[in-house]
């Protein structure tokens, strides 16, 4: 049967996704899977490479075919998606804990990624945002107070960016994005379920409005194991 490497594929799929083939495990040899599913060793092959393609596998030269982590989010490097958007999308339970809200003037490192004055005042906002029961991210917002002139805890817990959007009509447009790997701070260990990981992926958002106007800074930072970043790429002739 001419689909019968989809047939493998998507019951492989189901038994990584459902939990039954754990994260790390090793898939049966194509000569087993072959086989199980009474097949050539081509057609078993074409399956195995759609399942690393999609990121479901890893295929190692000489050893196997290895179950990879597919609980994580995935997080658009070049889309400008809310927290609340994307657990929605997924069908997943979250939480955002705002741990502080206050207005205030900005630090000298903060007024130069706002490209403000000193004097002038900022919204800083801190949050945790929890999946699954887990504290993952660590959000530090700063947002300049004269385009968002009044945030409360609530609107903080839920979306600052259909706030805006919505209720002040302020369409957000886009935003430039910085990615690194630091060690953890003591903020990290002591807000976010932090399990023992030495590292942590920091997200640094420059976020701007339809008008080109540069309103937001944000350093988000994400528990390595629950994300994996990803990007659509079209190399142009």
């Amino acid at each position: 049967m001419d689909n019968i490497y989809l047939t493998i594929y998507n019951q492989l799929v189901q038994q990584i996704e459902s939990g039954r083939l754990r994260p790390q495990s090793k898939l049966p040899s194509e000569y087993e899977l072959t086989k199980m599913y009474d097949t050539s060793r081509e057609t078993v092959r074409k399956a195995l490479n759609l399942l690393a393609q999609n990121g479901y596998i890893q295929k190692v030269k000489g050893k196997g075919s290895f179950v990879l982590n597919v609980n994580q989010m995935e997080f658009p490097v070049s889309g400008l998606v809310s927290f609340k958007e994307l657990t929605q999308r997924l069908g997943k339970e979250s939480r955002t804990k705002v741990i502080s809200l206050k207005a205030m003037a900005p630090d000298e490192s903060v007024a130069a990624h706002l490209n403000i004055s000193p004097s002038q005042p900022v919204w800083q906002v801190i949050r945790t945002r929890s999946f699954q029961d887990e504290a993952i991210i660590l959000d530090k917002d700063h947002f300049r107070q004269d385009i968002v002139p009044e945030l409360t805890t609530e609107i903080c817990e839920d979306s600052i960016y259909e706030y805006l959007e919505r209720r002040l009509d302020k369409p957000i447009s886009f935003a430039k994005k910085v990615i690194t790997v630091e060690e953890p701070s003591e903020e990290d260990w002591e807000l976010l379920d932090f399990d023992g990981y030495p590292m942590i992926v920091v997200v640094k958002n420059y976020v701007y409005l339809e008008d080109a106007t540069l309103f937001q800074y944000t350093e988000s930072r994400h528990r390595p194991d629950k994300f994996r970043f990803v990007d659509f790429a079209r190399r142009y002739h």
